[in-house]
């Protein structure tokens, strides 16, 4: 029998398709109206649903499940202690990023980066406590403030492979800024984290995750279902 884990986000949603513990199939698509025939078609023996978006209610009615199914909020049992201070305004991808950090890497601290809409960080101790961590603008989104809160500059919207330190034009000195500015704010944070945590693990998940991977220093981990694998792994947990 098979299992789903649904990830409502900002732009769309994700979703993960296991049999047992192993994910035989993920999909995307955007909007409720667009929900793929794959999943209405099949029958689920438990489900997990997170958003950061939309009600999470909408897209657990449809699922055809035959057993539980579970939204993930403040009061859903982890596999990790979760430490955070407000636990009830914990985005649900955050959470689940770091059980799936500590899914892979037990026994290691864990520094995740989910690059998309926005870019978090979160922090996982090799005790399996989730510290918390930092929620900052994705690349797109400062490309689109920069546009949006000037008069004159364009709006970039593709993220080139190569990109200036130096730029000799507005489009190469917002490229610049932009990107070479959060390789190094990323840098940076793994450099803070490594004096606390000398044995740190770097992930990477998200739809940027393949561009830091090419311009961050030192060994990077890209998992790119890191976040479907955590929820699956809180659904395990909780049936």
């Amino acid at each position: 029998m098979h299992s789903i884990a649904v990830d409502v986000g900002n732009t769309g949603t994700k979703y993960g398709i296991f049999k047992g513990n192993d994910l035989v199939k993920q999909g995307y698509f955007q909007g409720m109206e667009n929900f793929p025939e794959e999943i209405t078609n099949c029958t689920f023996e438990h489900a997990i649903v997170a958003s950061v978006a939309a009600d999470a209610a909408n897209y657990s009615a449809m699922l055809p499940v035959t057993g539980n199914i579970i939204t993930l909020s403040a009061q859903t049992a982890l596999p990790v202690l979760n430490s955070y201070k407000t636990p009830q305004t914990l985005g649900a991808d955050r959470i689940a990023a770091a059980v799936g950090a500590n899914y892979f890497f037990p026994g290691r601290n864990c520094l995740v980066f989910d690059a998309g809409t926005a870019i978090t960080h979160e922090f996982v101790t090799a005790e399996g406590s989730y510290e918390g961590g930092g929620i900052a603008p994705g690349l797109r989104m400062k490309l689109k403030a920069l546009h949006t809160f000037t008069e004159r500059l364009p709006l970039i919207d593709q993220i080139p492979d190569n990109f200036p330190l130096t730029g000799q034009s507005t489009q190469e000195s917002i490229l610049s800024g932009v990107l070479a500015g959060t390789v190094a704010e990323l840098n940076g944070l793994i450099q803070l984290y490594s004096e606390k945590a000398p044995d740190l693990t770097v992930i990477l998940c998200g739809g940027d995750a393949g561009f830091f991977e090419s311009n961050l220093k030192g060994r990077i981990f890209v998992i790119p279902e890191l976040v479907l694998i955590g929820l699956h792994r809180i659904l395990t947990y909780n049936v």
